[in-house]
């Protein structure tokens, strides 16, 4: 399920009151960034976009739920249901969210990482505690300014609120499954 990040931006940021230029003076980006990403000109990397929502205020469950029937909670997902957080195009960093996190207590995302694509440039941080298992590939992760290359099969848990950011330094796709507790990136 593909998610319309300009176009949801656009509509929480009017929501709030806010115009491009605040939303830009808050976040630390341009006037012109914002509006490219609303126009769907442009995607944010992560980092930008946990900056633009750190700003209105708004969790990133928050931005990318999505509605599920309260009476019949949904247990099983096929490959296209899942939420693109971050959709990928040629050479871009996937995110793929199972389920709506806003309505649980666990985020559980499909990480894909084609060679050279990070988080961004600089690290995040968020509320929680996240973990993950490297499926396929290699990625550098680095967290509190402590770097370490994983392989398929291993893994790391940390503390979400320490500085983190993922990098493929590889030459192939690095896939990882991983899991957020509460959701809030």
């Amino acid at each position: 399920m593909s998610l319309d990040i300009g176009h949801r931006l656009k509509t929480i940021r009017k929501q709030r009151g806010l115009s491009q230029r605040e939303l830009a003076s808050r976040a630390g980006l341009t006037n012109g960034t914002i509006s490219l990403i609303e126009q769907n000109r442009t995607s944010p990397s992560v980092a930008s976009l946990k900056s633009l929502l750190d700003a209105i205020p708004i969790s990133m469950a928050e931005f990318f739920s999505t509605l599920e029937d309260d009476h019949t909670p949904k247990v099983f997902y096929k490959a296209s249901e899942f939420t693109e957080i971050s959709p990928a195009s040629d050479g871009d960093l996937s995110l793929r969210q199972l389920g709506d996190a806003q309505n649980h207590a666990l985020q559980v995302l499909h990480e894909s990482y084609p060679p050279g694509t990070d988080t961004g440039p600089e690290a995040i941080s968020h509320e929680g505690e996240e973990a993950g298992i490297v499926v396929r590939g290699t990625i550098e992760v680095t967290v509190d300014g402590n770097k370490a290359v994983l392989q398929p099969g291993d893994g790391y848990l940390f503390d979400s609120r320490l500085p983190h950011r993922f990098r493929n330094i590889g030459d192939e796709i690095c896939e990882i499954v991983s899991a957020c507790t509460p959701p809030s990136f």
